[in-house]
């Protein structure tokens, strides 16, 4: 029988050592480190430096928004109000089911040729069609002349980041610069840089009248420069709540014509903002009625209340003309190839769901119905908000309140007293002053009104 191979003095005396002592936890413990130094050399003097150091990798910030939902949860504070979440909660601040999205959930469930396969790269093609019909219209000169596509995406959000990636790859280098209002949702600004696309901004929230610039926002417009790109919200423009009239829409839409800037469209709330779902794609109809080739991000969290299940859509639409279809085709081709190498293909449920409801005439109804029910909670909730700031006689003017749309409210109130109504009255908003209108309900409705007006007064 072969002898065992010989082993150093070092390694002999360790195990002449180790079987002496006691068989202590601590000892045990002791022996693996000496184990571990032996075969595999001291990690001080042989592990290779990371290539991800504090120079190379900075910590980021937290996001100030979910930094904002984890300091509402931690605190224990048996009265507050949570003004920061971007989405519906009802009068007893509890997420809603739409009613109409439980009864598809159910009819999905029992469904016995439900699967769980792959969906096409493009998404499903009856939610794409049915979105596409939504946002534009089921009547629109795009659709009938075959010059519109879509992309099923990871909601909004996603449907944003396709769009910039598209826009940053096959636009004329350089690449031309995306214009955003001052303010805009937050996510807007990391997407298009993350994309590589250029960033510039246009005035629009006048902190004087608390109302749209228009003049700055058409002044920015006619001095932007050719083909530069302008990112405009729908309608229930995050974070102001404030939108353009009618007239002003057809205003921007002359000098973007003039000035031919592109046109992407961002729509997070349609029917969630006023509850009818024509009044709040007016302004796509119209740009697209005038013959602009544009883009749309499409949303399904707010109006469906699909937060979790990321269905949005992305929307090219070329400008009217004999090749219209062909470049319609085309970049359906490349957005397809940017899908596939980024998600290879959306998730389905959610979208099945909305495409349920979108396609069946009595769910179509129903869902109608719920959209009034939130938007009409919301729209009782500014009325509320201003009666109660007017019978206080909080200082300043309050119709903003009834005159913004949708989720939001951009209050006015600076920074400083935004952190101030959080440390005395545990009211939780975001920095820049913007509420989300789904965290007041009769409940609370009057400590906010109230702790608003106390910082309103005493802090400057």
């Amino acid at each position: 029988m072969p002898s065992p191979p010989k082993r150093s003095d070092s390694s002999l005396r360790s195990t002449s050592s180790s079987s002496s002592s006691s068989p202590s936890q601590t000892n045990a413990s002791t022996r693996l480190t000496q184990i571990r130094n032996h075969t595999m050399g001291s990690a001080s003097t042989d592990t290779p430096p990371t290539l991800f150091d504090a120079n190379v990798v900075p910590q980021a910030p937290e996001d100030p928004l979910f930094g904002l939902m984890a300091a509402y949860r931690k605190d224990p504070f048996e009265k507050k109000v949570d003004l920061g979440i971007g989405a519906y909660r009802d009068n007893n601040a509890k997420p809603w089911v739409l009613p109409v999205v439980k009864k598809a959930d159910e009819i999905l469930r029992n469904d016995p040729n439900l699967n769980h396969e792959y969906l096409p790269i493009a998404g499903l093609p009856e939610f794409t069609s049915a979105a596409q019909k939504l946002i534009l219209g089921g009547d629109s000169p795009a659709i009938q002349e075959g010059r519109a596509c879509s992309l099923q995406t990871i909601s909004g959000t996603g449907a944003v980041h396709l769009g910039g990636l598209f826009l940053s790859k096959f636009l004329p280098k350089p690449t031309p610069a995306i214009y955003l209002s001052s303010p805009t949702w937050a996510n807007h600004n990391q997407i298009f840089t993350n994309v590589q696309l250029p960033i510039k901004s246009y005035p629009y929230f006048s902190a004087k009248t608390k109302m749209l610039d228009c003049d700055g926002l058409l002044s920015t417009l006619k001095s932007a420069p050719e083909r530069s790109i302008i990112l405009l919200h729908a309608c229930a423009h995050n974070p102001t709540g404030v939108d353009p009239t009618p007239d002003q829409w057809k205003q921007i839409a002359e000098i973007m014509r003039e000035r031919k800037l592109f046109p992407f469209f961002d729509c997070a709330y349609q029917g969630f903002a006023s509850g009818d779902l024509a009044q709040d794609n007016f302004s796509i109809r119209y740009f697209v009625e005038q013959g602009f080739e544009l883009v749309i991000a499409q949303s399904f969290a707010k109006n469906f209340g699909l937060y979790g299940e990321r269905a949005g859509a992305f929307h090219f639409v070329a400008a009217p003309g004999a090749n219209a279809q062909d470049v319609a085709k085309r970049v359906s081709s490349q957005l397809a190839i940017l899908q596939r190498s980024e998600i290879s293909n959306p998730p389905a449920y959610g979208a099945r769901i909305a495409s349920l409801i979108l396609n069946d005439p009595q769910l179509f109804k129903e869902w109608e119905h719920d959209l009034r029910t939130m938007s009409g909670r919301i729209i009782e909730m500014r009325k509320s908000l201003k009666a109660e700031l007017d019978r206080l006689g909080t200082p300043g003017t309050w119709d903003h309140i009834t005159s913004q749309i949708g989720m939001f409210s951009f209050t006015g109130i600076s920074e400083k007293q935004v952190l101030a109504i959080r440390e005395k009255w545990h009211v939780y908003m975001t920095k820049n002053g913007r509420i989300s209108m789904a965290g007041l309900n009769t409940g609370n409705v009057h400590y906010f009104a109230e702790a608003l007006d106390d910082v309103v007064r005493h802090v400057q």
